[in-house]
């Protein structure tokens, strides 16, 4: 089973490029982010027309996370426990059932958190955007937890925005005090890691100079001046699972292209 994770940065702006990545990669599951629209918006006849099942958990302008599949669905949920007044979309969960096996689906838009607000002990200011993403990665910390408590193979992908160490950007230096960058984010990490999920890409490749992101400003792209902030997250089960984990650089070079290309791996399910 192939799955991907993609943030395409606006499906309006995105779709053609969307669906001709779509028709050559053939990927069975995609997790998608930051679609920036409503759930009564997403064009899901165009993915349906393609053999995919579509489960949507929009918001207006911002955010947004939706799941393709081609094989069935089930039991699907959405947003983040945790947190009842969260109403950002950010967040979408799903069994998917392959041919022996299911896994649960767990798709992600983990938050910018920046600009980084810190007091006068330097902590995060308490309702400034660094604290909220620092307590949202607690609270998905919660539910691999919960996962693991009751036994559900599960993977956790999307774009984390966590450049996990110096291997995984360009200019390393330039990132140190940045919100995708600092010890407190990199603890939050560390943390997920630590309860014995695998890193899918790191699994299978070591070398640096691997990215999936390149912001549109400053010739990025063209000097290679990138970022890894998109991953996928695996419980012990599904990591016995993998076979393949790889960045779809090339899609970055196309016509108007997301800021992101998509990772995606591949599972004996």
């Amino acid at each position: 089973m192939k799955i991907a994770t993609f943030n395409i940065n606006g499906i309006k702006a995105r779709l053609n490029a969307l669906t001709d990545w779509l028709d050559e990669a053939q990927p069975d599951v995609v997790l998608m982010q930051e679609i920036k629209s409503v759930d009564e918006a997403f064009p899901s006849e165009i993915f349906e027309e393609r053999g995919y099942n579509v489960e949507v958990h929009g918001q207006k302008s911002f955010n947004g996370v939706v799941i393709l599949s081609k094989l069935p669905l089930e039991d699907v949920t959405r947003g983040l426990p945790g947190d009842d007044a969260d109403e950002q979309a950010r967040y979408i969960e799903a069994t998917v059932v392959g041919e022996s096996h299911s896994v649960r689906l767990c798709g992600l838009y983990l938050p910018n958190g920046n600009p980084v607000e810190l007091d006068g002990n330097d902590a995060p200011v308490k309702d400034g955007k660094y604290a909220y993403k620092l307590a949202w990665m607690d609270r998905l910390r919660a539910r691999a937890q919960q996962l693991l408590a009751e036994e559900t193979p599960f993977l956790m992908a999307g774009d984390y925005n966590i450049i996990p160490q110096d291997e995984d950007a360009a200019t390393p230096d330039s990132w140190r005090g940045d919100a995708l960058f600092r010890p407190e984010s990199h603890a939050k990490w560390r943390a997920l890691l630590n309860l014995g999920l695998t890193e899918a890409f790191r699994a299978q490749t070591q070398a640096p100079g691997h990215y999936s992101f390149w912001d549109y400003q400053a010739g990025a792209w063209n000097r290679n001046n990138g970022i890894r902030i998109d991953h996928f997250l695996l419980c012990p089960y599904t990591a016995d699972r993998l076979r393949d984990c790889q960045i779809d650089k090339d899609t970055r070079a196309r016509d108007k292209p997301s800021d992101h290309v998509p990772v995606w791996i591949e599972l004996d399910l």
